[in-house]
């Protein structure tokens, strides 16, 4: 088994530094989850979301993996979202569409942790921005009350493209958002801007669609140059630049040699010059110094 490494981020949960992914993978879901990991997959990304996420797919997976290979709950970390109604399908809604959105936020995670079948997840996100900013803020104060009650270790945002939508959640609540899981594209910029925010002020910024959306990273001369000099894949570098640039990316691969590939990237190190010169494929001046104490 490959060895998963950690952090510990600001609400004091260890969470791996690469995380599988499961949107979309349907009925396939609890044998992908049970194989990511065998091979060594400690993290498991998920969503309150039918059309795209399969919850009782992973909860079958986590029974699976007690049962036939000894891996407790509490050697996994786990996180879902609360999927605001505009995200589903109007026939796979896993709450009262015509509740307060305080309850459909209550609906939602009880509905996840029936299906999960577990007592609690480590990480409860937002999946995407809601507005007006009222609005917002009675979800979050709802996922502030799931948190309190030990049912989600800790809370976050996901699909939080805006700055300064950002700041003023993170300023206003009073249990600040410990993740952001963001897009990783050219479409944004990679968020440099709030890539730096998070590192400043103690939030973990997770990418998703990290190796879809950058296949132009991927098959650039720079990434295959570092592939050859240290002997792994472009996947494999793209990953380790990532992590040491203080970002947990998300992988969704089906293949067991892509999982193994995966997780086999912190026995090397990038040098500063090779952060840099894969940085300058983002459009990216500076590279984002990680949150200190976090060691890779």
């Amino acid at each position: 088994m490959k060895d998963q490494k950690w952090l510990t981020t600001s609400a004091g949960v260890k969470m791996p530094w690469i995380i599988y992914g499961t949107a979309w993978k349907k009925e396939r879901t609890a044998d992908l989850v049970v194989k990511a990991v065998q091979a060594g997959f400690r993290g498991i990304d998920t969503a309150g979301q039918p059309k795209h996420y399969d919850e009782a797919g992973i909860g079958a997976a986590l029974l699976r993996l007690k049962k036939d290979y000894g891996i407790e709950r509490e050697e996994l970390y786990l996180q879902t979202k609360f999927t605001p109604l505009p995200g589903h399908d109007p026939e796979q809604v896993p709450y009262d569409k015509n509740a307060t959105v305080e309850v459909q936020v209550l609906q939602s995670f009880e509905t996840s942790m029936k299906k999960l079948q577990t007592e609690y997840v480590d990480t409860l996100l937002l999946h995407t921005m809601i507005e007006p900013y009222p609005l917002l803020m009675k979800v979050w104060e709802a996922m502030e009350s799931i948190q309190q009650s030990g049912r989600a270790r800790q809370i976050g945002i996901s699909n939080f493209y805006y700055i300064y939508m950002v700041k003023k959640l993170y300023a206003d609540a009073n249990i600040k958002p410990a993740v952001l899981q963001n897009r990783f594209y050219k479409d944004t910029g990679y968020d440099p801007e709030l890539r730096s925010w998070c590192s400043d002020n103690g939030v973990i910024y997770q990418s998703f669609w990290t190796l879809t959306a950058n296949r132009y990273i991927l098959f650039d001369n720079i990434v295959q140059t570092l592939a050859r000099k240290h002997n792994k894949t472009d996947a494999q570098i793209f990953f380790r630049y990532l992590n040491q640039s203080g970002i947990v990316p998300l992988t969704g691969t089906t293949s067991d040699q892509h999982m193994a590939e995966d997780l086999n990237v912190f026995d090397f190190k990038l040098s500063p010059g090779d952060l840099k010169n894969v940085s300058s494929l983002l459009s990216v001046k500076d590279i984002i110094t990680p949150q200190a104490g976090i060691i890779l």
